[in-house]
């Protein structure tokens, strides 16, 4: 199986387009008082402005001529200020991996490249969001190697 990563283009949006529903949809499943239903969670538009911008980098996972997964990057600059030091962040804003693809390797060699693209932009530090329900995301984040730098909390009020 010879999973080929490069970067994501226009033409690619509908084969996409699966893969963020079916990201939506389990963010919709474990936090429906935050997520609404959306059978389009990307609109076109919006994936081509993130196409364009130079702080965002798609990356697809190929095999053959399919798309079996994806991930996407936005890099983001802190500024010092008399509380923090100056640091250059690359986050992973979303990854997915195809349904019947996963347990393949996929998504440690995708994100193994966002690693490797990370050092190369010489960032301090890649970080991402992950619910705490998602067990299965944070331990695999774990066995690359990560770790919990910090937990949101909440009270629901009504």
């Amino acid at each position: 199986m010879d999973i080929f990563i490069r970067n994501a283009k226009q033409s690619d949006y509908e084969s996409l387009l699966p893969l963020f529903r079916q990201v939506h949809e389990y963010h919709v499943f474990i936090r429906p008082d935050l997520y609404k239903e959306n059978s389009t969670p990307v609109e076109q538009e919006f994936f081509e402005s993130q196409l364009i911008d130079d702080k965002q980098h798609i990356f697809v996972a190929t095999l053959g001529h399919d798309i079996v997964g994806v991930v996407v990057t936005k890099e983001e600059e802190v500024t010092e200020n008399s509380f923090v030091k100056a640091r250059k962040v690359l986050y992973i804003k979303s990854l997915c991996v195809i349904e019947t693809h996963r347990k393949k390797g996929i998504g440690k060699k995708l994100t193994k490249y966002v690693f490797d693209f990370g050092r190369s932009l010489k960032v301090d530090s890649i970080e991402l969001g992950v619910s705490e329900e998602n067990t299965s995301a944070i331990e695999f984040y774990r066995s690359l190697g990560m770790t919990t730098k910090s937990r949101k909390m909440e009270i629901i009020l009504n």
